[in-house]
């Protein structure tokens, strides 16, 4: 597959003398890793890069999420048209490990390029209020972590209702009082894209549960929300939320 300009390929093979991960490994770890092996092979003028499964290939992490990170630093490399680099191989040493990469990488370029197109993407995020709090949701795909709810707009569809139908899909709640707060566009705020995210506050009501996209919800109190990490720019927008709501703590 061909991501502008840069042939994407899986193979089967041995990953003898590629470079490995030491000490910690998690989702940041692996996606430098890819990031470097992309920027140091196109800084030394090369045409093709080889690498292994950073971390899978050392038993630290999860298969999936490292195919999903790889699909997504190899987007960035086409997007971003990393100079001399035109062809980037990944390398498994099993043949299930093959497969997943095979399904997970070929089928995310494929979406994100021939469904989304190149971007920069149209999303909501939402501040919901919600029993002395705002609901966080945990994420199943990487970025991995706390986050606001929220989503991708859809086609024809206001950013007010895909805000509501987002709180539903995440969090089961229903939203009443809904505002829009601001929007963010730093184009380095998504590591996966350039995403342009309009924020909104609302009040939820009903029964508060993770639904799609989400592994986990948690209530988290405005007196503990400068303390919780989460994914993206969200805290960062949960700051300018508390400044603005005069909810210092």
């Amino acid at each position: 597959m061909k991501i502008r300009g840069i042939e994407v390929r899986i193979i089967r093979k041995g990953g003898a003398g590629l470079p490995v991960l030491s000490g910690k490994v998690d989702e940041w770890t692996v996606r430098a890793a890819f990031k470097e092996a992309f920027l140091q092979a196109a800084a030394e003028g090369k045409s093709s890069v080889t690498v292994p499964a950073f971390g899978f290939q050392e038993g630290l992490f999860p298969c999936v999420g490292c195919a999903k990170i790889a699909s997504q630093e190899i987007l960035c490399a086409g997007r971003e048209g990393r100079g001399s680099l035109k062809e980037i191989i990944v390398c498994l040493d099993t043949e299930e490990a093959f497969l997943i990469f095979e399904k997970q990488v070929f089928g995310y370029l494929k979406h994100v390029t021939e469904d989304m197109g190149w971007g920069p993407y149209v999303t909501t995020d939402i501040i919901i209020e919600f029993a002395e709090g705002i609901i966080l949701i945990e994420r199943t795909n990487p970025p991995f972590g706390w986050a606001l709810p929220g989503g991708f707009v859809d086609n024809y569809e206001s950013l007010e209702s895909a805000a509501m139908r987002e709180a539903k899909e995440e969090t089961n709640l229903e939203l009443k009082d809904l505002e829009q707060f601001r929007t963010y566009s730093n184009p380095l705020r998504d590591p996966r894209f350039h995403t342009v995210s309009t924020v909104f506050i609302g009040k939820g009501f009903g029964t508060a549960k993770a639904g799609d996209d989400a592994k986990g919800l948690r209530v988290v109190p405005f007196t503990k929300l400068r303390k919780f990490k989460c994914a993206f720019d969200h805290n960062h927008i949960i700051e300018d939320y508390l400044k603005a709501r005069r909810k210092v703590y």
